[in-house]
């Protein structure tokens, strides 16, 4: 008998080593349950410890891939990555209306720096991203350095974070999930505003594994949740639950310039998407 999984979106880059953007959403789609598919809107070649080059693509193809999804096979949910330049989140925007009146959520991942330092987002487009993508979104999951941006201050505590969660939610009526990876300390605490609710997701910090993805991962498991069915405050439970686990049994190799790490998302053990 033919299964029917939940059909879901990923706007954003190609990783050609495969551990961030379409290749680590798509990978996380079909570990927790649902059938992955692509809107590309660059192909960068890069290592988790290098951004060599990077190639936009031109914003007509990026607007007609998700025109011809919206149409043909319409997505549950979706969420956007790297996007890159002004122009491609102009098409972005521009072709999601059909899907945002639909009522369609879309997790908005600022995708700004690679793990590796090397710039993802064209510093004219900054403002687009911000104007015109983020209103879009049914929730935003910037990362503290990410957010420092979005905000014009830097995020250096707890309190910090709450407050820049709830002043981006106000300002862009999204739910807001702040990343505290980059928190000092052992801990590695998230906090998601929506409205009124408050809640901090604990975690572990693994210490030792240098790698990228974990924002493509963990936007990519909480869209996946919601494709499912699960409340926001459910599917974000799961997604940091899932990429905490990926960093956890991270794959690792040895190479000319020491050991390469990539996040392991086929070993998930958690979770309702089992």
């Amino acid at each position: 008998m033919a299964r029917a999984l939940p059909l879901v979106l990923t706007i954003a880059g190609s990783d050609c080593s495969g551990g961030a953007g379409i290749q680590a959403d798509l990978k996380t789609f079909m570990a927790l349950g649902c059938y992955g598919m692509t809107a590309i809107t660059s192909v960068v070649a890069e290592t988790p410890a290098v951004v060599d080059s990077i190639q936009l693509l031109e914003p007509d193809i990026i607007g007609a891939q998700i025109r011809v999804l919206a149409e043909g096979m319409p997505p549950v949910a979706a969420k956007t990555g790297m996007l890159g330049g002004r122009r491609q989140i102009e098409a972005v925007v521009d072709a999601w209306q059909s899907m945002a009146q639909a009522g369609i959520p879309l997790v908005v991942d600022p995708v700004m720096v690679a793990t590796s330092g090397g710039r993802l987002l064209e510093w004219d487009a900054e403002e687009t991203l911000i104007g015109q993508l983020l209103p879009l979104a049914r929730v935003i999951t910037p990362n503290m350095d990410e957010a420092a941006v979005l905000l014009g201050a830097p995020i250096t505590s707890r309190e910090e974070m709450l407050s820049a969660a709830q002043v981006l939610s106000k300002k862009h009526g999204a739910a807001v999930l702040m990343k505290g990876g980059h928190l000092a300390g052992a801990d590695a605490p998230d906090v998601l505003v929506d409205g009124s609710l408050v809640r901090w997701y604990e975690g572990e910090r693994i210490s030792g594994v240098h790698t990228h993805g974990t924002g493509c991962t963990y936007s990519a498991a909480i869209t996946a949740g919601l494709g499912r069915g699960l409340s926001l405050e459910e599917a974000v439970a799961e997604g940091k639950a899932f990429v905490t686990a990926a960093i956890r049994e991270h794959f690792r190799w040895q190479s000319g310039s020491g050991e390469i790490d990539a996040l392991n998302h086929v070993q998930f053990r958690g979770g309702t998407g089992q």
